[in-house]
C-alpha cells in the first residue's frame, strides 16, 4: 500500500502521500493577514494526519487577490500570521507549503486596477483589465520573488506557483487569453517566458534544498485554448527548475466541464510519463481505494483531496484505521482507533 508510505521530493520528506490542496477561505480582510480561522483550519488537517498542506492562494500584490478577503504576502506585516500557521502545522507532523498567486483579470478585490496579458475581461461580471506593459511585467516578477523570500522567512517547507485556473500566469500561457505581439505572446516559448522569469526570480531567494511546486491547468476545454499536448511542451520547458507538477484543469473561461471522480487524473498520468516529472493528482478524489489505485498504477506520486478534507479533516486517520494500516495516531486520539 502506497497511500501511507513516506515520500521525498526535492528536500521535502512527507510522512504519507496525501496532500491538502490550496482552497481559498475568503476569511481575511483588507489587510490580507492571517486570522484565527486560518490557524484552526490548517492545524486541524495537520492533527488529522495530512502529509503536505498547501495554504490557499496567497496574493503577491493587492491587485493579485481573487477577493478582498484573500490572504496576502505582499508586505512584511503579513509574515507573522503566516508563521503561526507554519509553526502549528509543523508541531503536529505536517509539512507545509504556500501557493503564491496573482489573480490577473479575475481580480475581484475592490478598488484595485485589474491587469492581464491582454485587455480582455474574464466575463461580463468582471472589469476590463489593463494590458500589462513590459516594465509592469518585470514588477510582478519581482513581487513573486519578494513573496518567496517572505515565505521562507515564515518557515514554509515549499512554495507552489499558481499557474492554473485562469489566473495571471495561466492567462499568459494560454493562446486564448494571451494575444500579445511581443516576446510574451505568440509561440509556446514566448507564452511561457513570464512563468520562466517568475521561477528564475524565485530561485534567487528560495533555498536550493527547498521544494518548488507548479500548479497548472492541463486543459482549457476550449477551442484555441491550451490542451494536454501544449501543456506537455510547457512543462518540458520549465521542468528542470521545478520539483513537482500539481495537475488541475479549466478555469480560463466559464465552461461546462464533465466531472466525475478522478476526472483530471489522466492529465497527471500523461505529464508524469511524457515529462518525466513527479505529479500530484487532484479532482473529486475521496475514497481510499481510488487513492491507492492511482498511486499503485503510477498515475501520480501524491494525491490531493480538496472537498473531501473539508468534509473530513481526519481522512488520513480514519482511512488508516479502516484499512488496518499502522500509523502514528495523535496520542490524544489513540483511544479512538
Amino acid at each position: 500500500m502506497k497511500t501511507f508510505n513516506e515520500y521525498s521530493i526535492g528536500g521535502l520528506k512527507l510522512k504519507n502521500r496525501i496532500v491538502m490542496p490550496p482552497m481559498c477561505m475568503y476569511s481575511s480582510d483588507e489587510s490580507g493577514c492571517v486570522k484565527d480561522w486560518h490557524v484552526t483550519h490548517y492545524m486541524t488537517r495537520a492533527v488529522g494526519g495530512v502529509g503536505l498542506i498547501i495554504v490557499e492562494a496567497t496574493a503577491i500584490a493587492p491587485n493579485g487577490r481573487i477577493s478582498s478577503k484573500d490572504l496576502g504576502i505582499w508586505n512584511d506585516k503579513q509574515i507573522l500570521g503566516l508563521k503561526s500557521i507554519v509553526d502549528g502545522c509543523k508541531e503536529h507532523g505536517a509539512k507545509i507549503a504556500i501557493q503564491l498567486a496573482h489573480a490577473g483579470r479575475k481580480c475581484g478585490a475592490e478598488g484595485e486596477t485589474t491587469v492581464a496579458p491582454t485587455s480582455y475581461k474574464f466575463s461580463d461580471s468582471y472589469r476590463i483589465p489593463k494590458e500589462l506593459a513590459r516594465e509592469e511585467i518585470k514588477e510582478i516578477v519581482n513581487n513573486f520573488k519578494y513573496a518567496a523570500k517572505r515565505a521562507n522567512d515564515a518557515g514554509f517547507d515549499a512554495i507552489e506557483i499558481h499557474g492554473a485556473h485562469g489566473y495571471l500566469i495561466h492567462e499568459f500561457l494560454s493562446p486564448r487569453s494571451n494575444m500579445r505581439k511581443d516576446e510574451y505572446g505568440g509561440s509556446i516559448e514566448n507564452r511561457t517566458r513570464f512563468l520562466q522569469e517568475i521561477i528564475s526570480s524565485i530561485k534567487e531567494v528560495w533555498p536550493k534544498e527547498k521544494t518548488i511546486l507548479l500548479r497548472i491547468s492541463a486543459d482549457d476545454y476550449l477551442d484555441r485554448g491550451l490542451d494536454i499536448n501544449e501543456m506537455v511542451k510547457i512543462i518540458n520547458i520549465v521542468k528542470n527548475d521545478i520539483d513537482i507538477v500539481h495537475v488541475s484543469s479549466g478555469g480560463l473561461e466559464n465552461v461546462s466541464i464533465k466531472t466525475y471522480p478522478g476526472y483530471q487524473v489522466r492529465y497527471s498520468e500523461v505529464i508524469r510519463k511524457e515529462c518525466n516529472i513527479p505529479t500530484i493528482a487532484v479532482g473529486l478524489i475521496k475514497e481510499y481505494d481510488q487513492v491507492e489505485e492511482i498511486l499503485s498504477n503510477d498515475r501520480a506520486d501524491l494525491i490531493a483531496l480538496g472537498r473531501e478534507l473539508l468534509r473530513n479533516p481526519y481522512w488520513v486517520l480514519n482511512s488508516a484505521h479502516k484499512n488496518s494500516f499502522d500509523i502514528d495516531y495523535p496520542k490524544q486520539y489513540e483511544r479512538g482507533f
